[in-house]
């Protein structure tokens, strides 16, 4: 038997808590895949990539294909960074 007090619905849900804790764990999620490259220089290209998927606009709308010139790394090498970033963060185009 439950107490009336236990509810879920209980407290009122503070919605600015809420949206501080959701974009905490977004920007968690994006520093934890990004500090996972191996190096500084490939960190660099995750934190790229990941503006790419997010901001395009704020890296002068390259393509992944520059991207990788840029990096040093194979197009494809690049496409899958970008693929594993929309699945780690759950974010899509």
């Amino acid at each position: 038997m439950k107490n009336k007090n236990d509810s879920f619905f209980a407290d009122p849900v503070d919605a600015r808590q809420e949206a501080r804790f959701l974009a905490l764990e977004a920007i968690c999620r994006l520093l934890i895949w990004m500090a996972e490259g191996a190096s500084l220089e490939e960190r660099g290209v995750r934190a790229t990539v990941a503006l790419y998927c997010i901001r395009p606009d704020l890296i002068g709308d390259a393509s992944l294909e520059e991207i990788g010139h840029t990096g040093g790394r194979s197009k494809q090498a690049v496409h899958q960074l970008a693929d594993s970033f929309r699945e780690t963060t759950g974010f899509a185009p």
